[in-house]
């Protein structure tokens, strides 16, 4: 991950001409922009920092924000400063005062200095106006020169835009990019909201990312964020103004679904299809995705953002409640099979969340509050909420081992209820008595229990030994009856 260039305002060099001695940059009474933006401004921290066009509550009567002329106190654009706008410019191609300053300085009280680092960058001849936006904000691009030296500080894994060139039409009239400008200028926002609460830096987003499909036709992603150290290694985005069909939003969510099952290059589609089939992570490892975009911590794609902005709010809502419903079958994912089981086999999916710029801009903390929305939950979360699969994997190992001890509960009651009974004593047969009748069929006295049988032996022997005893004692009873009368019958003779 590149490291961003934002640099410590504290360390930064300042430049001194025009700027009276001792003075802090900074500490300059702020101005507002002259319009609103494409999306309303809001401060993350309300008691430091003061959104564009909005009045001081704390200011006296009579004073403004701005510095009057005759003020003594200039704002005068630092050399980092420039590179930084140079750079975001390199990377989003189009952006307003009110953007950069999110992205590049949302610790400064306003847009102020942005604005007047862009004037001086205009000098410079490295940046021009390219149009005005229907907010009044001016939409500035790089010029052919500025672009050349954004191309020299950006890093080398870093994607530079395209460059804007003057385009005149055939009566010498400049032209403009009409609703692309308004557009472009959506997605910028989008990616400035977001790096203000921390979701990445301006150096780890990328803009018109190509996804090319086997039957020729290439998905661009407007926006890809790369922000491991919050929870979200990889995102796609796609910025929608409320007036693209809904059809051709399900129709980029079905584009995506394609790109990611498509295979990596010498991979073994016959061990792709039976992983496919196993179920589970282990199919990832085979498909092409996971060579460009890192693990994304959960099951499922990489996740999609769609950021609606303009119109109402009830368009907007409406515009995401079709979304929702027509393209169920490429985020939903399948229910893990088993009774009692209600999680859900996300491997396959794609999460898709939904938000808007105005919700984003009009909550406390951005970004980073609850403006997100998983396309298939009612509640809105924060990002990293949203994209957690709480239903998923984690909730099916909970399920699947309560349902195992469901299952050994009834196969043990269904056992329980075949126990055999002691005919003698109505006792329910030991496991080791069971066993026994069922591996001897041909013993004795099969339905006494293992106490009740011994006891029948010990009767048994009982009776055997009484009767060898009375044989006995009768055996003898004769033998001395015999010599009795044998003795009587001698004594006579004699």
């Amino acid at each position: 991950m590149p490291v961003d260039f934002t640099p410590d305002s504290a360390r930064e060099p300042q430049e001194t001409d025009d700027q009276a001695p001792g003075e802090d940059l900074d500490q300059v009474p702020p101005a507002p922009s002259t319009g609103p933006s494409i999306a309303p401004s809001t401060a993350s921290s309300p008691a430091r920092r003061v959104p564009t066009g909005q009045p001081r509550q704390n200011r006296t009567p009579g004073t403004f924000d701005n510095p009057s002329k005759s003020s003594k106190q200039t704002w005068k654009p630092t050399h980092t400063r420039k590179q930084e706008v140079l750079k975001a410019l390199g990377i989003f191609q189009r952006a307003t005062a009110e953007h950069l300053w999110r992205m590049l300085r949302p610790g400064d009280s306003h847009d102020r200095c942005t604005r007047d680092t862009l004037n001086a960058l205009k000098d410079d001849g490295k940046v021009r106006v390219e149009t005005r936006l229907e907010s009044n904000h001016q939409l500035w691009v790089l010029t052919e020169r500025g672009h050349k030296e954004a191309k020299q500080l950006l890093p080398g894994n870093v994607r530079v835009s395209a460059l804007r060139k003057l385009e005149f039409d055939d009566d010498g009239e400049l032209v403009t990019g009409e609703g692309y400008d308004e557009h472009a200028a959506a997605v910028t926002m989008t990616a400035a909201v977001l790096t203000e609460a921390g979701f990445g830096t301006p150096l780890s987003w990328q803009t018109e990312i190509a996804h090319r499909l086997p039957y020729g036709y290439t998905q661009y992603a407007d926006l890809t964020m790369r922000a491991p150290e919050v929870g979200v290694p990889a995102m796609l985005l796609e910025v929608d103004r409320v007036n693209e069909p809904v059809d051709v939003l399900v129709d980029k969510v079905r584009r995506y679904t394609e790109w990611f099952e498509l295979l990596a290059p010498k991979a073994d589609k016959n061990h792709e299809r039976a992983a496919c089939s196993y179920g589970g992570a282990k199919v990832h490892d085979f498909r092409l995705w996971s060579r460009i975009y890192p693990a994304t911590g959960h099951e499922g794609y990489v996740p999609l953002a769609f950021v609606f902005t303009g119109k109402t709010k009830a368009q907007r809502a409406s515009k995401m409640r079709r979304l929702e419903q027509a393209a169920r079958s490429y985020f939903a994912g399948t229910q893990y099979p088993g009774a009692g089981i209600t999680a859900v086999d996300y491997h396959q999916a794609v999460p898709v969340v939904v938000t808007e710029l105005e919700r984003i801009t009009a909550d406390p903390d951005g970004a980073a509050g609850k403006v997100w929305r998983r396309l298939g939950r009612d509640e809105w979360q924060t990002l990293t909420e949203a994209l957690d699969n709480s239903d998923g994997d984690r909730l099916y190992v909970v399920q699947a081992e309560q349902a195992r001890k469901r299952q050994k509960e009834r196969e043990a009651a269904a056992r329980e209820a075949q126990r055999p009974v002691c005919r003698r004593c109505g006792a329910k047969f030991t496991d080791d008595r069971w066993d026994t009748i069922r591996h001897y069929p041909a013993q004795q006295h099969r339905e006494l229990c293992e106490p009740c049988l011994h006891e029948h032996w010990e009767q048994v022997q009982a009776e055997k030994a009484a009767r060898r005893q009375a044989e006995e004692a009768a055996a003898r009873e004769a033998a001395e009856a015999d010599v009795k009368k044998n003795r009587g019958l001698f004594g006579r003779r004699r």
